[in-house]
């Protein structure tokens, strides 16, 4: 138990910032249905899933390889389909890719070093901007008010630096 017990502490340490969020993926879109090369996605979506090269496509044209296929019509990259400019959506994995687009690195470096305390251990968990934006993406308790009630019962999702405003009491 006492092993546990330190495990546990060095897990709820702050990581240092000596190791930097990578913002690019290691591989190119351009051979992404290869099998060689593995997408990470947002696995949990029923209709839709969001891979990691920021490609958003039914769940039915996902590849084996974790990819989108990104020769079917409907697969589109950096969606904001159901985002408002606050950077809030009402769909997860829209906000995922949406978060992805390379114009959003600055937004999302800002976020990091501006992270509360209370998230530091969780933002500063994530490796690459991918893990990043899956973390943002889900609904936190910034996107409640009184506990209980969205913020934003529509647009709950959001990736941007400010949760949505307070609804009215």
């Amino acid at each position: 138990q006492e092993e546990r017990t330190v495990r546990d502490r060095n897990l709820l340490q702050v990581q240092e910032h000596e190791q930097p969020i990578l913002w690019k993926v290691k591989f190119t879109s351009g051979n992404s249905s290869q099998l060689s090369n593995q997408c990470r996605n947002s696995v949990q979506g029923k209709l839709l899933i969001t891979d990691e090269l920021g490609y958003i496509c039914e769940r039915k044209d996902l590849l084996v390889n974790g990819c989108c296929n990104v020769n079917v019509p409907s697969t589109k990259l950096y969606s904001c389909e159901s985002c408002l400019p606050n950077g809030c959506c009402s769909i997860y994995e829209y906000c995922v890719s949406c978060c992805l687009q390379p114009s959003k690195q600055h937004l999302l470096e800002r976020f990091l070093n501006r992270a509360a305390i209370a998230f530091q251990n969780l933002f500063m968990a994530v490796e690459d901007r991918f893990e990043l934006c899956l973390a943002k993406c889900r609904t936190s308790s910034q996107s409640v008010q009184h506990e209980n009630t969205y913020r934003d019962p529509i647009a709950k999702y959001c990736y941007g630096e400010y949760p949505p405003e307070l609804l009215p009491v």
